[in-house]
């Protein structure tokens, strides 16, 4: 299976000059303060250092205020007060401008009477009309998506899990380590989604980088005869190290925020979405790698894999410090 893997690194080499801007989620939050008066905020993502041309459309009996606009984390913030003359239940709302940089936007919508929306909307997707209730599927739907699109673009994770993958000897041993990861994971995004407990972001992402260092080095490790402990109990390495990842994921997570009237469905199915994903990359890995193995010399993948590790390795250290010197 490591031929496979190996195979796998060299297309990742092959390609790594590909790597495009990372664009992230814009985010739309609609809360009414009172009857038919809705404070607005919008998240504006940044592309290559320009704002994102959002518009947003509500109503025609909507009528908006002067924004207050400040720039946080490359992404624009914009506060602004909405009078409308009726209910926006009904209503549609169209935000135009995210085929721009083909990004995604999440919106919630908090009104009076305690009824809430989340939803999505994409560049094809656009336009929403608020119904009078949200069903759960719609939640589900929501938030599986969002754990996916959130693991495919978790670089550090997607490391993690493939070094991982070199460590293992056979498809049963991956089985039981994934199993692991997967479990420690589920751990502590749930406990810290839900309150009962926390770590502080930037220690737990500099660790983050610091496991994938860890699991680098066992590689380079077992490549020179000596099995450390990642190699004999790769299931225990994962599920350790998976209880701070699950920590980075309910960091994302409260990021993107939950639905108030629907917390343990959002919460569940935005973890189902980050197992499809996992469980995505992990058979493009495999396949992928059978395919190269067929048309590349066993030599030329056992080279591609030692200069890909050390480049995982190096990669994980320029994290480490990077957000070390973050605290």
């Amino acid at each position: 299976m490591k031929k496979i893997i190996s195979a796998f690194i060299l297309l990742c080499a092959l390609f790594s000059s590909a790597i495009a801007d990372e664009i992230r989620m814009a985010y739309l939050e609609l809360s009414e303060v009172s009857k038919n008066n809705y404070q607005v905020l919008l998240k504006t993502p940044m592309k290559k250092s320009r704002k994102i041309p959002l518009h947003v459309e509500f109503a025609a009996t909507c009528k908006s205020s002067q924004q207050q606009i400040q720039l946080v984390k490359n992404a624009y913030l914009s506060n602004f007060s909405l009078r409308c003359s009726d209910s926006l239940v009904d209503t549609r709302i169209k935000v135009t401008g995210l085929n721009y940089a083909n990004t995604d936007m999440l919106m919630q919508i908090k009104l009076k009477n305690k009824k809430a929306y989340t939803v999505l909307l994409t560049p094809k997707n656009n336009i929403y009309k608020i119904p009078k209730e949200q069903s759960s599927l719609h939640v589900a739907k929501t938030y599986t998506f969002l754990g996916i699109e959130h693991i495919l673009e978790g670089f550090d994770h997607l490391l993690f899990v493939l070094a991982l993958l070199l460590i293992v000897r056979n498809i049963k041993t991956l089985i039981w380590t994934i199993t692991a990861f997967t479990l420690a994971h589920s751990i502590t995004l749930a406990g810290s989604s839900l309150g009962y407990m926390s770590l502080p972001s930037a220690p737990v992402e500099a660790i983050i980088a610091l496991s994938i260092m860890f699991l680098a080095m066992e590689v380079i490790h077992q490549k020179r005869g000596i099995e450390g402990m990642a190699a004999r109990y790769p299931w225990i390495v994962s599920f350790t190290f998976g209880l701070l990842h699950g920590f980075g994921f309910a960091g994302a997570l409260a990021e993107i925020g939950l639905p108030e009237n629907a917390v343990p469905i959002a919460l569940l199915f935005f973890n189902v979405g980050v197992e499809i994903g996992q469980l995505i990359f992990v058979s493009v890995v495999l396949i992928i790698g059978f395919l190269l193995k067929k048309i590349i010399s066993t030599n030329l993948l056992s080279k591609a894999n030692i200069t890909m590790v050390y480049g995982i390795g190096g990669l994980a250290s320029f994290w480490f410090i990077e957000r070390v010197s973050g605290f």
